[in-house]
């Protein structure tokens, strides 16, 4: 990615960060609260499919900035996550998630990001070389 794209893509994020804060002031670190298979068992479709738009919105975000100069797998999990999620529909993660979660009832206080990685991507990872 040139430079002048990245300092586009920075002035955005900037302008978005700015906007959210402002509009709804700044949360604090203990108001964010991990997403554990708690939240997730509880929550509806929509909003896990919304959790999980905005986890891979994130990751695409920092795939773009990073095009050029992709940091190697020891430096980031996004190269990882993007590989071992190929062919994962926002259904079949669901779907994936919900199974594990019945089948660990005694493990819900376990984040969704971990449930993510162990359950999807490390999975994906073997299939995806």
């Amino acid at each position: 990615m040139d430079r002048q794209i990245k300092t586009r893509v920075r002035a955005t994020l900037w302008a978005a960060c700015t906007a959210f804060a402002l509009a709804g002031g700044v949360a604090q670190a203990q108001e964010v609260p991990l997403v554990t298979g708690e939240h997730w068992t509880k929550s509806t479709e929509p909003v896990k499919k919304a959790y999980l738009v905005g986890l891979t919105n994130i990751m695409q975000v920092e795939i773009a900035y990073q095009a050029g100069t992709p940091p190697s797998d020891a430096q980031s999990v996004v190269p990882r996550f993007a590989r071992g999620l190929k062919g994962q529909t926002l259904d079949s993660a669901i779907a994936t998630l919900d199974a594990w979660y019945a089948k660990n009832p005694g493990r819900l206080q376990q984040p969704v990001v971990e449930t993510i990685w162990y359950e999807l991507v490390t999975p994906g990872l073997k299939q995806n070389k």
